[in-house]
């Protein structure tokens, strides 16, 4: 994701781009294909909405800068209520023919081992070859740190059962009557809840090499925003309740009178609806096991799955102690770096960094500055985050949220203002964001 927005927004200023893929030649757990921002986790971008979301807000200001990705996601979006959903391969396939399309972009197949002595952006994402995330081990001097992630499974939506699921966003969120219908809820009563918990928590799990674990000495943490089912379980057997399995908003239609316990809901993960994602069920089960435990929501108990859950190590750089405001590795300024690996999580967040140090390198090479990105936008408070906002010794991977934003004077705070703060907030960014993209660059002098 980021690799891809950077290449493409110096290419669109002018610059001579060569784009490093080393996929297919060499693989990764997660990518099936060698296709350039392959999503291999959701196919969400999360919601759409750019006046209460901080992660909507970082869409309309992506937008705004004629973002790659953003356009792409738009050609190829898929219903999903207030989300913006993606159609996972053709969003990739378009991404990739655009980027070789481009006149100032020349794609290279390939790994890289060793870090560049030119001008260059490593966007390597989380899953950083092992050579890359030595070579940036070494010159950094120290152990890039880690946190495990998950995927979740993905059903083939003619195996549901739609006499016990039915189709409705929550709150029935959505203009149309399609959105409305975005996803698959499967319902549970308590007592099939209760047995859920029961199997998610005596299910084998995957095994972890020696100091891999995220738990006991010197652990690898998980990601909060993406936490395997089996482990928010085990935090409390109502925290799913309160979490993805949360039975509000949604009216089961065959029977309306009975609000169900919980609630398992899908969301559909291609353009021709004939693969579902099951929201929020990112698993560190083993495959047999999850066939096993997943068959037991109501609704799915003939499904098949086109892909099972998993889990994965990544890296990411202590980017606060690391890098400066243009994102450029304090060491060596002549490598910035972009996206996941820079310690952001999410595919918005990743590419929004990748646009910010395309737009920084060419600035650069040109001779020029372009001045701070302002905080009080989605990326100003993103990257003023990971340049040395966070506290270096506690850097963890943050999603975007208005918790990084400067608070906005004079409005209420509490739960009844919410709304209304958050407005603030949008308006701000938006007026700030559109200032930054009409100022000229200044010269570096």
């Amino acid at each position: 994701m980021a690799g891809s927005e950077a290449a493409w927004q110096a290419a669109e200023a002018g610059t001579r781009v060569i784009l490093h893929e080393m996929r297919p030649e060499v693989g990764t757990f997660a990518h099936r294909t060698g296709s350039l921002a392959e999503m291999v986790c959701s196919n969400s971008f999360r919601s759409d909405d750019d006046e209460q979301n901080a992660v909507g807000l970082l869409h309309w200001e992506m937008r705004a800068a004629g973002s790659l990705i953003m356009a792409m996601a738009d050609a190829h979006r898929l219903p999903a209520g207030g989300a913006l959903a993606v159609d996972r391969d053709p969003f990739a396939e378009a991404v990739t023919e655009r980027l070789r399309a481009h006149p100032n972009i020349e794609i290279r197949s390939g790994e890289i081992t060793a870090l560049p002595d030119g001008p260059a952006i490593l966007a390597t994402g989380p899953l950083t070859s092992g050579a890359l995330a030595a070579a940036i081990a070494a010159e950094t001097g120290q152990d890039s740190l880690a946190f495990f992630d998950a995927i979740a499974p993905i059903v083939y939506a003619d195996t549901i059962d739609m006499s016990v699921a039915w189709e409705q966003s929550r709150y029935d969120k959505g203009e149309t009557l399609e959105e409305q219908r975005a996803y698959i809820n499967c319902p549970m009563t308590k007592d099939e809840y209760e047995a859920f918990i029961d199997a998610l928590l005596a299910a084998e799990k995957t095994e972890f090499h020696e100091g891999e674990a995220p738990s006991g000495p010197n652990p690898t943490p998980y990601f909060d925003g993406c936490l395997p089912i089996e482990v928010m379980a085990e935090r409390g057997r109502e925290t799913l309740r309160h979490g993805p399995m949360k039975p509000v908003g949604l009216t089961n239609p065959h029977d309306p009178t009975v609000k169900p316990w919980a609630i398992v809901q899908l969301r559909r993960d291609n353009a021709l609806g004939t693969l579902y994602n099951i929201v929020g069920f990112q698993t560190k089960m083993k495959y047999g096991a999850q066939a096993a435990v997943f068959k037991m929501i109501p609704g799915l108990h003939e499904a098949s799955f086109a892909r099972l859950g998993g889990i994965h190590r990544n890296t990411f750089i202590n980017s606060p102690t690391l890098l400066d405001a243009q994102m450029r590795l304090r060491k060596r300024p002549n490598i910035r770096f972009a996206g996941q690996i820079t310690g952001v999580e999410g595919y918005v967040e990743s590419a929004a960094m990748g646009l910010l140090a395309g737009r920084l390198a060419v600035a650069e090479l040109r001779g020029e500055s372009l001045p701070p990105v302002p905080q009080v936008t989605a990326m100003g408070a993103l990257i003023h985050h990971i340049t040395g906002g966070a506290e270096a010794k506690t850097f963890q991977p943050m999603n975007v949220n208005f918790g990084l934003f400067p608070p906005v004077e004079g409005l209420k705070a509490g739960r009844r203002g919410r709304k209304d703060r958050y407005k603030a907030y949008t308006d701000r960014a938006k007026e700030a964001w559109q200032g930054w993209l009409g100022l000229k660059t200044q010269d570096a002098a």
